[in-house]
């Protein structure tokens, strides 16, 4: 995609962080809200298709609860969250409906994404929201979810969503007009990079944290969002959310922002399902033969690749493999617990028989099941 293309976009999923809806933590900026509703329902009428992901639910929490600094205590976490939400919506809900447009509320967890019928249920839900015109309001289900299984931010959610919902573009609007050369803060020659591909690796070095103390996500979780949604072609947009009728503009392909383009072949739906599961339960290292193959002939894991076994995980359960660098190769649904992944690393199918007793799968994780990164296959 290229930003001429964005002018043809006809499914959208729009991220608003925090920072940009509560005015910096001091309660919710109606104003703002309401212009980006008006620029969304304008993307409506022009038959585009928009899925809101809106943080805010805490920092508004924060406010009415008269709370100044961002509680670290789960359950204070989750209270500020449940008022905070009740806030948001409204808001929402009231700007909306001055276009006679209804929303509606989409809260999830990781759960919901690493099981694959609640996965396919939340996909087939919104799918139908949207042939009615409906905007969905997605955001974390930050009331029940706990750090071990949260998303970490509501740019990688965002981009589950892209995913989910086979988006076009994800725009993503924050309080920066997009990825520098440098901080612009520290380094007066810091300049905006326009476009570049999703997939380049230095990005890694130019994205920073997060310097506000009300949102999660820094410049590095919206890199790491846009590769995401690269899994399903879909390229992704940051921009700054002060700036004018930024939504519309964007839409006219105007130079705004930081495009980061996804170039690679869309994976599968099963793999993008896959490849979004947060809950990796062990770790198999492999051989320099097993990782060769993978990913150039994008065959299955056979045991006689591995040469280590870490975690505890049961046969059905999300494991990570890694090169003899630690970098992660790919990903997929174990055949075999880690017991039994233990007593057959480095076997052959054979040996696999003879170790177990029985060899109820050939491969360690069959291809079906496995989702390479970096894929050399021509």
């Amino acid at each position: 995609m290229n930003r001429a293309s964005l002018r043809d976009a006809k499914r959208w999923v729009v991220k608003i962080g925090s920072s940009l809806l509560t005015d910096h933590g001091r309660g919710l900026d109606r104003e703002a809200i309401d212009a980006w509703v008006r620029q969304i329902e304008g993307l409506l009428l022009d038959d585009t298709e928009v899925v809101l992901v809106s943080s805010g639910s805490i920092a508004e929490g924060m406010a009415r609860l008269n709370w100044s600094n961002r509680p670290h205590i789960i359950g204070e976490l989750q209270a500020a969250a449940a008022v905070g939400q009740m806030g948001l919506i409204q808001a929402y809900e009231a700007s909306f409906q001055r276009y006679h447009r209804h929303t509606a509320q989409i809260l999830l967890d990781h759960d919901d994404i690493a099981n694959r019928q609640r996965y396919l249920n939340a996909r087939s839900a919104m799918q139908t929201l949207l042939s009615h015109g409906v905007v969905p309001i997605v955001n974390e289900n930050d009331t029940v979810v706990t750090d071990e299984i949260r998303f970490g931010d509501n740019d990688c959610l965002a981009a589950l969503v892209a995913n989910l919902l086979d988006a076009d573009i994800l725009v993503i609007l924050t309080d920066r007009d997009g990825l520098y050369t440098a901080d612009p803060a520290h380094d007066d020659g810091a300049t905006l990079i326009s476009e570049i591909s999703s997939g380049d690796r230095t990005l890694d070095t130019l994205a920073g944290g997060s310097s506000g103390g009300v949102g999660r996500g820094g410049m590095l979780t919206k890199v790491q969002a846009a590769r995401q949604a690269a899994n399903s072609g879909c390229s992704t947009l940051i921009a700054g959310g002060h700036n004018v009728d930024i939504l519309t503009r964007i839409r006219a392909a105007e130079e705004l922002g930081t495009l980061l383009t996804a170039v690679k072949k869309p994976l599968a739906a099963r793999k993008q399902w896959l490849a979004g599961q947060l809950q990796v339960r062990g770790i198999l290292h492999l051989d320099a033969g097993a990782v060769r193959v993978l990913k150039t002939r994008g065959r299955s894991l056979l045991a006689v690749g591995v040469v280590a076994v870490e975690g505890h995980f049961e046969r059905g359960d999300l494991v990570s493999c890694i090169d003899s660098a630690g970098v992660e190769v790919a990903r997929g649904l174990s055949n075999y617990s880690a017991s039994e992944a233990e007593l057959i690393k480095g076997l052959t199918t054979t040996q696999i028989l003879d170790q177990l007793g029985c060899c109820e799968e050939d491969e360690l994780i069959h291809r079906d099941n496995l989702v390479v990164f970096g894929l050399e296959i021509s």
